[in-house]
C-alpha cells in the first residue's frame, strides 16, 4: 500500500518475510548433537579418541559458519516484507523493528524487472533486490521518487446512486 508523504512515500511490502534455509537448520541441529556427543565421548573414551572427536566437531563447526556467511550474503541485498520510507535517492526499509537506511550514489541504476525494483551499482553489480509491491504502479512509483520525480496527489470524489 503507497501512501504519500511530504518528502517521498511510504509503502507497506506484502511479500513473505526471507525463509531459513532448512538444510542449515538441520547441519545446526547435527553439530549440537555431536556436540553432546563429543563431550560424552571426552569422559568415557581414551585421550587419543577424545581430540579425534573434538577436531572433528570443530571441522564440522568451521564448514557450518562458512554456509550460514554464504546464505547470509546471497540474502542480504532482498527486500520483500516491511515499510519502505522511499524520498529521492534514499530509502529505509523497517522490518519488525530493524531499520536499514539505503543511500543511492550517483552511479547506482534502478530498473524494473516486472513488479520488482532491481537497485544495481555501476558496474552492473546487484546492490538490491525489492519485491512484495501489491501492484506494478507501486513500482514505478517507487522508481520515480527514488530518481527524484515528485509525485502529486489527486483527489476524486466518489458519488454513489441508489436505485
Amino acid at each position: 500500500m503507497l501512501k504519500l508523504t511530504d518528502d517521498g512515500a511510504k509503502i507497506t511490502l506484502q511479500g513473505q518475510p526471507q525463509a531459513l534455509d532448512n538444510g542449515l537448520f538441520w547441519f545446526g541441529a547435527a553439530l549440537l548433537v555431536g556436540a553432546v556427543c563429543v563431550a560424552l565421548a571426552m569422559s568415557l573414551l581414551p585421550v587419543r579418541w577424545s581430540i579425534g572427536a573434538l577436531a572433528l566437531l570443530i571441522i564440522g563447526s568451521f564448514f557450518f559458519n562458512r554456509q550460514r556467511q554464504q546464505h547470509k550474503k546471497a540474502t542480504a541485498g532482498n527486500i520483500s516484507s516491511g515499510i519502505l520510507w522511499v524520498r529521492a535517492g534514499e530509502l529505509v526499509h523497517d522490518n519488525q523493528g530493524k531499520r536499514m537506511s539505503i543511500q543511492l550514489t550517483d552511479s547506482d541504476m534502478i530498473s524494473l524487472v516486472g513488479e520488482q525494483l532491481e537497485i544495481t551499482d555501476g558496474d552492473s553489480k546487484r546492490k538490491y533486490c525489492i519485491s512484495g509491491f501489491d501492484n506494478i504502479q507501486e513500482a514505478t512509483a517507487t522508481k520515480a521518487i527514488l530518481q527524484g520525480q515528485t509525485l502529486t496527489k489527486r483527489h476524486v470524489n466518489i458519488k454513489m446512486s441508489s436505485d
